[in-house]
């Protein structure tokens, strides 16, 4: 297994994230911002460098997403946390709306490998615009610690991921019944 510059980003993305929960739960505001703001510049450096520099992997194409997710995912909980930083507390029921959005895609694309086969899961384009927000959001309230005015903004954008997640949820639930329906036609074909 070939090492490559993409792969040491994301664990370096990984290795932020003890950081970056430290700085928040310090109400290092400017910090965190900072390490979430370079995580996200290794994320888009690693697959800006994978594929300009054909270095992409079968490593990186785990390692990459599993750093994303776990960044997001902290970020998630430990700005849920009451009274652990500055800025407008993300409401728990939002944190788990979007742990168990990542959960549930994470079991049904196993399931899809395990039991039809399925080798790729690709992310829907409201899925994107999902994540898109839910960074946003993250970036919205750690900025409040600095500029409170931006409060207004990071309490839209909380309720603006809790829909679009759920309307995300509920996309990759509808993808697989109409998956599953087609791999059980396909099935029933060939017999």
């Amino acid at each position: 297994m070939k090492i490559t510059i993409p792969n040491l980003l994301s664990l370096l993305r990984m290795g932020l994230v003890p950081v970056f929960i430290l700085v928040v739960l310090d109400g290092e505001a400017g910090k965190a911002l900072a390490v979430f703001l370079i995580a996200g510049i290794t994320d888009a450096l690693d697959g800006f460098i994978a594929r300009v520099w054909g270095q992409q992997s079968l490593l990186g194409s785990y390692l990459d997403p599993i750093a994303d997710k776990l960044l997001l995912m902290t970020g998630y909980v430990v700005l849920a946390i009451p009274d652990q930083h500055l800025g407008p507390l993300i409401p728990v029921w939002v944190t788990v709306l979007v742990l168990a959005r990542d959960v549930f895609i994470v079991i049904v694309a196993l399931i899809l490998h395990l039991a039809a086969g399925v080798k790729s899961f690709k992310p829907t384009l409201l899925s994107k615009i999902t994540t898109a927000v839910q960074v946003l959001t993250v970036l919205l309230v750690l900025g409040t610690g600095l500029l409170p005015s931006l409060e207004p903004a990071a309490l839209t954008a909380i309720y603006l991921t809790a829909a679009f997640t759920l309307a995300s949820g509920l996309n990759y639930l509808w993808r697989t019944m109409n998956m599953s329906a087609e791999t059980g036609r396909d099935r029933g074909a060939a017999v």
